[in-house]
């Protein structure tokens, strides 16, 4: 195995852990203060958390590493049927936080199962399009997967869960407009969603009150939110004071003002506001600038990969760690309504931690995979 890890990427490596002992540093910094005055416990509960998440990550990897893409696209028919069994679980038995049924609850430790599910569809994906390569030739075969995941959307929806679905749905969408088939069957079917899509428009905004709850739907309101600070735009209009104090070099780590309780959980969905005001924009940009390259590296991982399933694995985490980057700072800095969406390696969570480790590993693996095709054509 050691001499198939050299096939790792190397800048891949390096910027994710990079990344993710920074997000280490800020949980900590965005945390210690509602640790202590929400639950009177240490200022370093979150932190530690953290700590365990991302070593259950690390173990993670080195046990994933081991197993070639072919292995994942076979375990994942269960995984899937087993994820699906936990949403539909959560609808008798899952426990509320923010509103909505998202997570079951093991004492101190909370699973969210629509996280997980985000990756294992990619790899479902990834596998069914390798193996029936070969026989897309009809739109419905072509289609079949696509059916399922919108099943899936459906379940995350229902929670509700507006952000997650939305993501969860793009990732779908994008990831089969990768997969190389017919541009008939792929015309075909963009219209059916397109029309799926505008149908499921008119539902929510004409019949909103019984589809969406008012809370989801105050967050559409997103113009001029600091005139609404005592209302809905309380969250956004502190982000934006949080990422004014910092100006280019921030008024240093440990001394936000805005994570004294002025952003809820600020070391989760808002922490980009903290980053920015205790370290300023230049380290806003700076983290930014290692997103382009994370998925820089990502998608040269997928075009050189030999294989259908490598490059659609590769294709797809790109697009599931975008939209994540995308939809959280838009929301942020009030560009789209607010929708509790994780930023990657910077937000506080273990669901979302080990499933983005487990991402990314998935993408080394493709990279070893390519090296060793490489080598044997040498």
């Amino acid at each position: 195995m050691g001499k198939k890890l050299k096939y790792l990427d190397k800048p891949l490596l390096f910027v994710t852990v990079l990344l993710f002992i920074i997000g280490l540093i800020m949980v900590f910094s965005a945390s210690n203060v509602t640790a202590y005055m929400s639950h009177a416990v240490s200022p370093y509960n979150y932190f530690f958390r953290q700590a365990v998440f991302l070593a259950a990550g690390v173990i993670l990897f080195f046990v994933m590493i081991v197993f070639n893409t072919n292995v994942y696209g076979k375990s994942s028919h269960l995984l899937l049927i087993g994820n699906i069994a936990a949403l539909v679980a959560l609808l008798i038995y899952g426990s509320a936080k923010n509103d909505a049924v998202s997570w079951f609850e093991f004492g101190p430790i909370t699973i969210q199962p629509s996280e997980f599910i985000k990756v294992i569809s990619i790899v479902f994906l990834a596998e069914y399009y390798e193996v029936n390569k070969g026989k897309l030739n009809g739109w419905l075969k072509c289609l079949f997967p696509i059916g399922i995941c919108i099943g899936i959307a459906a379940l995350i929806f229902i929670q509700p869960d507006l952000g997650t679905t939305v993501i969860y749905a793009l990732t779908v969408a994008i990831v089969f407009f990768s997969v190389p088939m017919k541009k008939e069957i792929k015309l075909k079917i963009l219209f059916i969603g397109v029309a799926i899509v505008a149908l499921g428009c008119i539902a929510i905004f004409g019949m909103g009150k019984t589809i969406l709850r008012e809370r989801q739907l105050e967050r559409f309101d997103i113009a001029n939110p600091c005139d609404k600070i005592l209302s809905n735009g309380n969250q956004v209009c502190n982000c934006y004071i949080a990422m004014n104090n910092g100006g280019l070099t921030g008024v240093g780590l440990g001394n936000s003002t805005q994570k004294y309780l002025y952003l809820p959980e600020p070391y989760t969905d808002f922490i980009f506001a903290i980053v920015v005001e205790e370290l300023g924009v230049i380290t806003g940009v700076f983290i930014i600038i290692m997103y382009m390259i994370i998925l820089y590296r990502i998608l040269v991982i997928g075009r050189r990969s030999p294989s259908n399933r490598g490059a659609i694995l590769c294709y797809g985490i790109a697009v599931y760690i975008f939209l994540h980057i995308v939809v959280n700072l838009m929301g942020i800095m009030g560009l789209i309504p607010l929708t509790g969406v994780p930023l990657p390696f910077m937000s506080y969570g273990g669901s979302y931690t080990i499933c983005l480790i487990a991402a990314l590993t998935i993408v080394q693996r493709v990279s070893i995979e390519n090296g060793m095709v490489r080598e044997k054509g040498e």
